[in-house]
Parts: structure tokens; sequence; C-alpha cells
């Protein structure tokens, strides 16, 4: 999570840094632990939210509402998140905003257990959720590279990686089936405790040493605002890295609403189950661990920008079959190919990142990145909700449909993003 390089001794190793796995390395492998127990916490939370806000006002639009209210924070503030975590520590950033979020769950699920829990509480957790990731997200993979040598980035993006995917996979299905036996206040506690052991595993690591103090006389360090300035001009700067935002962007805010409100509604109007949107969204992750794997096997994939272009295009077209069948097996079925191709070139150009940008603007690029990945997800979400409350079909097929287009014009007229490599 941090942009300058930490000087411990277990980031150089002395022998033949290319032979060794992250898993030896013992800040690395501590993070990867603790990072895996936090993750499989926050599956029981993804499920759980949108299922205690059905059940609450049973209103899609609603939810599609209250996961809004966590993005736009998230989006508006990514930029500074990014400045913040080049100026202080990565380390220091996700401390504190893992012990944040610990409190926070904890509090939401005193309040359900007590059942006073309101409306207005969960809007108030998915705002302050929303803070807390403009600070973490940026910070989170601008520390790879401190821990891990350049030859191991692959290896350890793609356990990092992995695990999310996995943890998706392995858990969410039984999370609807756990709430359902145990409720959702076991589900919020759970998450809440889930973040002390990635608090346990970032103690240790080092802070990158501070650049020195500017000498007397000498111009001042810039201010935040230029700080921001330099990643995006930074950004901009690159054509390859731009283009390569403008596809992430496009398909975040086609692919987050259909994922995070469609599904959820889906799962409630048609099949009345959480179980049945935690199946979903362990399908997709099932395809995601598979490409994932793939992904890491192959170490200099070549034209990796037709590839992303067509794996978007077949995304919007699988959002669209989801939406005309609305049937249980079709749909785990898509969602399962759809995250294999996400799974792949997530890994990939997650070291493509990492190696091509300095590390004096690690965390202002990697906020950029972010900002294209959930800066648009506040509209996606809305639209989402508002479709599925039309018709639960059309919340797949309008975002599915506009992605294809997108996707097609890209590679017919962007030189830029077909040259990606």
């Amino acid at each position: 999570m941090n942009a300058a390089p930490v000087s411990a001794p277990e980031s150089v190793p002395a022998a033949s840094p290319a032979r060794r796995h992250p898993l030896t390395l013992p800040h690395f492998r501590n993070l990867w632990i603790g990072s895996t127990i936090s993750l499989l916490g926050d599956q029981l939370y993804l499920v759980a939210l949108p299922w205690l806000v059905l059940q609450l006002t049973n209103s899609s639009v609603t939810l599609g509402t209250i996961l809004m209210t966590a993005a736009i924070p998230r989006a508006a503030l990514m930029l500074v998140g990014g400045a913040v975590t080049d100026h202080f520590s990565a380390r220091r950033v996700l401390m504190a905003t893992a012990a944040i979020r610990a409190v926070l769950v904890g509090t939401v699920a005193a309040l359900i257990w007590l059942k006073v829990v309101a409306l207005w509480q969960l809007y108030a957790l998915t705002l302050a959720f929303g803070v807390a990731d403009a600070f973490s997200l940026p910070a989170g993979p601008t520390l790879i590279p401190t821990l891990v040598p350049p030859e191991q980035l692959r290896p350890a993006n793609a356990l990092l990686q992995s695990s999310t995917v996995s943890s998706q996979m392995l858990g969410q299905a039984p999370a609807g089936w756990l709430i359902k036996l145990w409720g959702t206040p076991f589900a919020f506690l759970f998450d809440a405790l889930s973040f002390l052991a990635v608090i346990a595993a970032l103690v240790n690591i080092p802070d990158p040493p501070k650049a020195p103090a500017p000498p007397a006389g000498a111009p001042a360090r810039p201010s935040m605002w230029h700080s921001i300035l330099e990643g995006l001009r930074a950004v901009r700067n690159d054509p390859p890295l731009l283009s390569f935002i403008i596809i992430i962007a496009t398909i975040n805010i086609c692919v987050g609403g259909p994922i995070g409100v469609g599904l959820a509604a889906v799962a409630k109007f048609r099949f009345g189950s959480a179980t049945a949107f935690g199946i979903f969204l362990s399908s997709f992750s099932a395809g995601m661990l598979l490409g994932i794997l793939l992904g890491a096997l192959v170490k200099r994939p070549r034209k990796r920008g037709l590839q992303f272009i067509v794996m978007s295009a077949l995304a919007g077209l699988e959002l669209v079959a989801i939406g005309l069948l609305l049937k249980m097996v079709a749909i785990c079925t898509l969602l399962a190919v759809m995250g294999l191709g996400v799974g792949f070139v997530n890994v990939q150009f997650s070291v493509w990142t990492q190696t091509r940008v300095p590390p004096a603007l690690m965390g202002r690029v990697m906020s950029v990145v972010m900002f294209s990945a959930v800066g648009l997800v506040p509209v996606s979400f809305w639209v989402a909700g508002v479709l599925a409350h039309w018709n639960l079909g059309a919340a797949f097929v309008v975002p599915g449909a506009i992605l294809a287009v997108v996707s097609c014009s890209m590679a017919l007229f962007s030189a830029a993003a077909r040259h990606i490599d």
C-alpha cells in the first residue's frame, strides 16, 4: 500500500529473488493471511447489508440509494486518498481505516441485536465506509511493491486477488445460509472482528523512510492540491495508461449496478432467498479465481489492450443474456464466464500498472485507477435500482448493451487502447 520502497531486509532477498515465492517473505505472508481473514468477514457483510435493507424496506430503489451513499464519498475523496498515501504511509492509512471499520460494523451489529436498527443508521454506516474506502483502496495496491521484489509482483498480486475471489466463492453462498441460521447480527459482528487480523498483520511492517525536510530557504513541499494534479498529469501524459483507465471506468459503471443491486433484487423478488444471492456472487468469484490462476501463468501476454477490449465486450453481452434469461443455472454460468475474463485481465494489468508507474507517484496514480473503478458506480447503483424496480431484466440488459457498444467502439476507433502492452 505505499509508493516508496521499504528498506526492510525481506524486501530484497540475497539469493535469487526470482526463485523465491512471495510467501517466503514474512511481511507479505502476514499481510496475505490477515487480508484473507478480513475478506472472509467481508463476505458476510456484503450479503447481510443488502438483505437487511430489503428486509427493512422491501425496495430495490432504497438498496441502490444505500450503496450509492457509500460510493459517493469513495469517489469524491479517492484522489485525496492517493495523495495522503504518498505523503504519509500506506501502512498507517490501512491500519486507521481497518480500526474505524471495525468500530462502525460492531456498532451496527449491536443495534441489530437490540432490534433498534434504523435505516438512517445504515446510511451513516455506508457513508463512513465510503470515506474509509477512499483512503484504503489506493493504499492497498501501492504497498505490494514495497514488500516484494519486482520479479515477484505477478505471483504476489495473483495471491492477493485469488484470496479475494476465493473468499467470495467459498464465503458468500455459506454467508446466506449462516444469515438465515443465526441472523444478520452475527454477520456484522464477525466482519467487525475480522478487521483485527489486518491490523495485526500491519503492525510490524516498517514504514518507508521519509523524504528529508527541505533545507532552509528551499521551496516548501508541494500542497495537497499540487500533489493531486501531479498524479493526474502523469496519467494524462501516458496515452496507454489513460486508455486503460477509460475502459476500466466503462466496465465498472455498467457492471457495478447489475452485480451489486440487480443480483440482490433477482434473489429477493424472483427466488425469495438470500442463499440465491450468495450463490450468484460465488459463481462470479469462481470464474474470477480460474481467470486469476490463468493470468498468473502467462508471464508476458501479447496484445493486452485487445484482450481487455474483447473481455469488456463479452461481459456486456453476458449481462444482456442474464437479463433475458433470469434462470438460476443460466445466471450462474454466465457470471462464471464473465468472472473468468475479469480475473485474467486483473492480474495482468495490476502488474503492468505497478511496474509502469514511478514509485513516488504510485499512490496518486493508483487513486486515479481506483477512481475509474468506483467513481461512477454511485450512478450505476441508482440506475440499476430504478431499472430493477421497473423490470428485473432491464437492470442487466440496458447496461450490458451499453458496455458492448462502447467496447466495440474502442476496438474500432482507439489505437491507444488496442496497443496497450
